[in-house]
């Protein structure tokens, strides 16, 4: 198993390199002048504009540009915001906590979800519940995130009024009442998050379930006369589970990236909406902290979910092929 694991991260090591350089050049090359507000002051002059230029480093080769990053966030600096003049790390810290909650809070709640009614839809498949569950996931996963947010501000803000629209910022949580408000606010972005990964991951708990009911050992089992509990527990749902482990290892940057949308529509103060932010101001360095720790988190799920896959079948890191007979 060892041996196992560090082929697989010696993998992921050229592939954050690729993935640093293809992001660092975009970046650098695309459209905007990071000191585009400097530009439209009059105080500043050209010549402290070019000051800056040099200050900042933007003056030198686009190679010597990218050895001075990848030196410096190996060291754990990330540079500092052309905008706020802040570091890239402080920001993020920031904001990490925010987006973690949401996030965190999104997809455990996913994952209840999709594996009860993974389960219930495919233990009677073709009933009433089945054919309702699936087309709720449907309509679900084919719903965007951004239009159902819209849906449940309409709703629940403005309509009903249960639920304030914007996320408040400032709200410390002291007591009982602090820890309520903060749970009516993050009810709608956590819940559009949860929703949409529902849809996608109760398909697969329940495809997965389907596929192992019809195997030979289950009907061995149903023979001996082994109650249909265990049948399901020990047996049906111990095997369906190994390729939905992986796919929900997979499924972390996904509800990462997707919450950006979500953040900009609540006004959710969290990484998504400083990235939307910085792009939007030419903020080189925090574009590409933030691009990047996005890259090293799909490569690290990616690693976890081989790992995992090669721990629940040991097929996989003998480099054998995998089969369902």
């Amino acid at each position: 198993m060892l041996t196992y694991l560090l082929r697989r991260a010696l993998v992921s090591i050229p592939t954050l390199i690729i993935i640093s350089i293809v992001l660092f050049t975009i970046v650098t090359l695309a459209p905007g002048d990071p000191l585009a507000e400097f530009a439209l002051n009059p105080a500043v002059s050209a010549e402290t504009r070019e000051q800056l230029r040099v200050a900042l480093g933007l003056d030198q080769p686009l190679p010597i540009r990218y050895v001075r990053w990848v030196t410096a966030f190996l060291r754990g600096q990330m540079g500092y915001s052309f905008t706020s003049q802040m570091p890239v790390r402080t920001l993020l810290a920031q904001r990490l906590g925010t987006t973690l909650w949401i996030v965190g809070a999104g997809y455990g709640v996913s994952l209840v979800l999709s594996l009860v009614l993974g389960v219930l839809s495919a233990l009677k498949p073709g009933s009433l519940f089945d054919r309702a569950a699936t087309t709720w996931a449907l309509s679900w996963f084919s719903t965007p995130t951004f239009l159902t947010g819209i849906l449940f501000i309409l709703v629940f803000s403005v309509k009903l009024r249960w639920l304030p629209s914007i996320y408040t910022s400032t709200l410390e949580v002291a007591d009982p009442a602090g820890l309520a408000a903060l749970l009516r606010q993050s009810a709608m972005p956590v819940a559009v998050l949860a929703l949409f990964q529902t849809a996608t991951l109760m398909r697969f708990v329940r495809s997965a379930i389907l596929d192992q009911a019809h195997q030979e050992y289950v009907r061995a089992a149903r023979a001996r006369g082994i109650r249909e509990f265990f049948i399901v527990s020990r047996h049906i749902l111990r095997n369906a589970l190994v390729p939905v482990i992986t796919l929900v290892a997979l499924g972390i940057p996904t509800i990462f990236t997707g919450a950006i949308v979500t953040e900009q529509i609540f006004r959710v103060p969290g990484i998504g909406s400083l990235l939307v932010r910085a792009i939007e101001t030419s903020d080189t360095p925090v574009v590409m902290a933030i691009t990047f720790l996005y890259a090293i988190l799909v490569v690290l799920c990616n690693l976890v979910a081989d790992v995992l896959y090669g721990l629940l079948d040991p097929r996989v890191r003998l480099g054998e092929p995998v089969g369902t007979g």
